[in-house]
């Protein structure tokens, strides 16, 4: 017979019991993602839990805005943070500039032992003025221009007329709308924001340089300026506003003949925009040997996140960049370039690609992505960006003088420059 226990054995007994189950009871790792990075984190947790089955990891996701705008209030309060957070490339820019992100470059993570393993823009884009990595680049977004081959012949247009410069882009425009009332582009923004991205010398940014000293009265912008200028007044454009209705309508009734973009957009017009025109597009370099990118995601970990799971933050985001497989499956299923210069040999890039009638177009964006120049990006970036699109309205719609426009817009930032 057993004695009887006391109060005090009982309780005694029951705090290791509940320790115990304290033991037993998974760890929990927080990651916060978009679309399409949440499904491709999603798809790699199988995996991920052989390796730890005792993580789990819970993954929130939120649309693009309202994801960075929470990422923007937790890094700003320290509230709610998770564990990794994911960055598209313009937004990583903006927090970089801040102290809310940890140093990857600084022990214990040390991401500078994986840099030759990387894509070189990718890398830059997320070291900051300070020489800090807040990020580890998972996918890119190398530019090209995609045209439609059917509407090109038509007009008796070559692929070398739009890519030669963009002064000959804008006469084959001229060409293609008079003899197939197709537009160019769907927007001439499109091209202005290219054209200010392109040329930009060591130690500029896009709108600053390292000083803070505004650029935007320079050859760079007026250039822009003037072709976006050339393609309004011939109406080249449909003056559609991406990912509107309308602008989506133009690929899907052959009334836009051509796009600068990154070479994700291939995929969302084969699987969601213009799906029925599989066959018609082909993809070229941007004209004039412009190399830009569009986009990109970073994995990146909040400082004043629980510091006990930062090492497991840490082999996460290895798990997910610096492993071949991951980023081939994140490839071939969702279109997500990669960053891992490991997996620019697959066999993958040199298949044929049915939505440009076989053409093997992943050659040609992987050098590309070789060829990309990281652009610094100030922490009035965001607010610049809005002032110079302000102006070039003013400029098509007003009429306004390309170097007053210019001018306002230098003035305007020189005051927010410093802050």
């Amino acid at each position: 017979m057993q004695p009887r226990m006391n109060r005090r054995a009982v309780l005694a007994s029951g705090a290791l019991a509940a320790a115990g189950v304290r033991a037993q009871a998974p760890v929990v790792l927080h990651v916060a993602a978009f679309p399409l990075v949440d499904e491709i984190a999603r798809a790699a947790l199988p995996l991920w839990r052989k390796i730890h089955p005792e993580v789990e990891v819970r993954i929130q996701t939120r649309q693009y805005q309202d994801h960075h705008t929470a990422m923007t209030t937790a890094l700003s309060t320290s509230g709610n943070l998770p564990d990794v957070m994911v960055l598209e490339a313009s937004f990583l820019g903006r927090f970089s500039q801040g102290a809310g992100l940890e140093d990857l470059s600084r022990e214990p993570f040390a991401i500078g032992r994986f840099q030759d393993r990387m894509v070189p823009f990718a890398y830059q884009q997320a070291t900051n003025s300070r020489g800090s990595v807040v990020g580890m680049p998972t996918d890119i977004g190398p530019g090209t221009l995609l045209y439609r081959k059917d509407i090109l012949e038509r007009a008796g247009v070559g692929e070398d007329e739009l890519t030669r410069s963009w002064d000959s882009y804008v006469a084959a425009g001229v060409r293609i709308k008079a003899k197939t009332g197709a537009y160019l582009i769907g927007t001439v923004q499109s091209i202005k924001d290219i054209l200010i991205r392109s040329g930009i010398k060591p130690g500029e940014g896009q709108y600053f340089d390292k000083d803070s000293n505004v650029l935007v009265t320079s050859d760079r912008f007026v250039r822009a300026f003037e072709v976006a200028r050339e393609a309004r007044s011939n109406k080249l454009d449909a003056r559609t506003t991406a990912w509107s209705n309308e602008w989506s309508e133009g690929f899907k009734r052959g009334t836009v003949a051509t796009e600068v973009t990154g070479a994700w957009m291939v995929g969302q017009l084969s699987n969601w925009v213009a799906p029925k025109t599989t066959g018609l597009w082909r993809a070229a370099a941007l004209p004039e040997g412009s190399t830009v990118s569009y986009g990109g995601s970073f994995y990146s970990i909040p400082r004043r996140s629980d510091p006990t799971r930062k090492a497991l933050a840490w082999e996460f985001i290895q798990f997910m960049t610096l492993n071949r497989d991951r980023q081939l499956e994140a490839f071939t299923q969702y279109d997500a370039f990669p960053a891992l210069l490991d997996a620019h040999n697959a066999p993958f890039f040199e298949e044929p690609l049915a939505f440009l009638g076989g053409q093997k177009a992943r050659v040609l964006w992987r050098e590309t992505a070789r060829k990309i120049t990281a652009v610094q990006v100030h922490k009035q970036s965001s607010f610049a960006d809005e002032v110079i699109n302000t102006e070039l309205d003013k400029v098509m719609l007003n009429g306004k003088r390309i170097r007053t426009a210019l001018g306002d817009a230098q003035r305007l930032l020189e005051q927010r420059a410093h802050r």
